[in-house]
Parts: C-alpha cells; sequence; structure tokens
C-alpha cells in the first residue's frame, strides 16, 4: 500500500539537497563577455539587451575590475569601431578600439583573470560578414584565414590570453596556432568556436556591434537541424590544436553541448547569447517569469548539459547570488 522508494526523503531541507545536489555552478566558470566602442564618452545602452551596455575604455576598465572582485573566470572583449571596410582593417590595427582596449585591460588586471578577444571581422567589415568577400560578394575562405592570422597576432601582442575564433571559416583553428607559434606566443591559448550556429538568436547582438549586416550567414555557421555536424566540427578543432571548444547559442543546443562533451579531451565553453539573455529580462519585467531563478536555472542546464564555462552576460550579477548561496 506504500512505495517501498522515497526519492523525496533526500529533497527535505536545504542542506540535504545541497548535499546532493549533482550540477554545481561557481563564479570561476562564468565569463563575462563585453562591448567597447570607439570614441564613445559615456556607456550606451543597448536596447534590446538592458543593462547591458557598449562601454568606453574607462568604463570598460572599471567594469572589468568589478568583474574580477566577483569572481568571474574571464572576459570576452568585443570592439565597436566608428569606421569599417571591406576587408575589416580596424581588426588587425594594432591601434584599433578592440587591440587598444586589450591592451588596456591586460595593464589594468595583468593576469588576474582570463582575457579573452574575439577573432572575427564582422564587427570590422562594412558589409557585416565575418571574412573578406570575393568578386560575387561570397566570403572567401582562403582569404579570410589570412587575415585571421595577422589578427590573432595582434589580438595576442596586445595582451588577450585566449583568441576565439568565431567565424566559421574551415580551418581557422590551424592557420591562428601556425601564426601565434611562428610570432612567438606559444603560450596564447585558442578558444575554438566549433558549433557555431545560424541563429535567430544572434538579433541583439547585432544591435550590440552595430553591425552591417546584409544576408545571412548560412554558408559559413552551422545548420540549426544538425548535430553530426557539429561533432565534425569539433574533431576538426581539436585536431587543429583547439585549447577549448565551444557550442553557441547554449540553451536551444542542449543536446549539442552534451554530445561535444562526450568526445572533447579540452574543457567545453557554452555561449548564453544575446537573444537568450533579452528573451528573460523580456519576461522578467513583465512579471511572468522570477528573473533570479529562471536565470540561475538556465545556467544550471548549461552546466549540467556538459559545459565547463559558459559565456553569460548575467557573469557578475550570478556570481554574487552563487556566494550568497
Amino acid at each position: 500500500m506504500f512505495p517501498n522508494h522515497r526519492p523525496r526523503r533526500l529533497r527535505t531541507t536545504p542542506a540535504m539537497r545541497r548535499l546532493v545536489s549533482e550540477t554545481a555552478v561557481r563564479p570561476n566558470q562564468l565569463v563575462l563577455p563585453m562591448f567597447v566602442k570607439e570614441g564613445a564618452t559615456e556607456p550606451v545602452a543597448i536596447a534590446s539587451m538592458p543593462g547591458v551596455v557598449q562601454h568606453t575604455r574607462d568604463s570598460m576598465r572599471k567594469a572589468a575590475l568589478e568583474a574580477v572582485e566577483a569572481g568571474v573566470g574571464g572576459i570576452m572583449l568585443f570592439g565597436v569601431p566608428t569606421t569599417r571596410d571591406a576587408v575589416g582593417s580596424g581588426g588587425t590595427d594594432p591601434n584599433g578600439v578592440l587591440n587598444a582596449a586589450l591592451r588596456d585591460l591586460r595593464a589594468e588586471l595583468g593576469d588576474e583573470t582570463v582575457l579573452m578577444s574575439d577573432l572575427c571581422l564582422d564587427e570590422f567589415t562594412d558589409h557585416g560578414h565575418c571574412g573578406v568577400l570575393d568578386a560575387k560578394g561570397n566570403v572567401d575562405n582562403d582569404a579570410t584565414l589570412a587575415v585571421y592570422a595577422e589578427m590573432a597576432v595582434a589580438q595576442a601582442e596586445a595582451g588577450a590570453h585566449l583568441l576565439g575564433p568565431s567565424g566559421m571559416m574551415d580551418g581557422q583553428v590551424a592557420v591562428v596556432r601556425e601564426a601565434l607559434d611562428a610570432a612567438g606566443h606559444l603560450d596564447t591559448g585558442i578558444l575554438a568556436y566549433s558549433a557555431k550556429y545560424a541563429s535567430a538568436f544572434f538579433g541583439p547582438f547585432r544591435e550590440a556591434v552595430e553591425s552591417q549586416l546584409t544576408g545571412d550567414r548560412t554558408t559559413y555557421q552551422q545548420d540549426p537541424a544538425n548535430i553530426r555536424e557539429a561533432l565534425r566540427e569539433t574533431t576538426l578543432d581539436l585536431t587543429e590544436g583547439a585549447d577549448l571548444v565551444m557550442v553557441k547559442p547554449a540553451l536551444a543546443y542542449l543536446d549539442v553541448i552534451r554530445a561535444v562533451a562526450e568526445i572533447s579531451d579540452v574543457p567545453v565553453a557554452a555561449y548564453q547569447v544575446s537573444g537568450e539573455y533579452a528573451m528573460i529580462e523580456a519576461a522578467a519585467a513583465n512579471g511572468w517569469l522570477d528573473r533570479r531563478r529562471t536565470i540561475l536555472e538556465t545556467l544550471t542546464s548549461i552546466r549540467r548539459a556538459g559545459a565547463d564555462v559558459v559565456l553569460t552576460y548575467w557573469a557578475v550579477e550570478a556570481a554574487g547570488w552563487l556566494r550568497e548561496n
């Protein structure tokens, strides 16, 4: 008449639930993405991402220090230039906004955190694509690789600990690794965007970086329907020397995170992207969701799926909550 097994015994008190909890999220596993805008004199709010701003170089330094004090594990930096051209020359310019900001943060923080940089041309091109275009207007994979090599060396020399090639060009990890090694940056690591999908969830990010994109990126970013393709891309990146691999976005791709974690012998990262952030902020603002519980639940789900590192715009706030707990 009564159950022989009572799993609820392990849920009776907060202490009991903590004791048997299977998945933990720690502040040092969180990475804060940040945007720095060239020429800005004050932070600029991003309408589709409430609470997130395009930083000035001064406000960026202050926010980065706060992140380190909160215990966040790293910072991923994106640049927003004032001018763009067809080949994204601002990305390779040692004095371009991203490289200048990297120098600022490395001088300010040293090795107190892991300083990461987005290695991609989309923020710097006047057409908004992640590479240079050929005569027909298509992204030229191999011509883009040559620019990535130059960009990688510039970012390493500016002080980045990890470079994030995110353009989904074939062979990008191998080319970046070769360029870094040839320039003597043997200790600069590569966080490979191995499974980056052509996702609708990237929408608010394009406002954040003032993207000039026309068309779409379906010829080089992955089809959301595919998972074997993600495993092939990950295997190639591992073979080419990736130090970490990443799945982006996160919440709609938890199965991909799990599959990648099962084959990867290096840490796996996942990016909780702008659209995921915007959805939860909007629902919470309308009183439809408990904001704090929802944020922590999503972070836990990404960790449970197999991510060792999570890039999230809530990194600092979540780190504070986790310390309280």
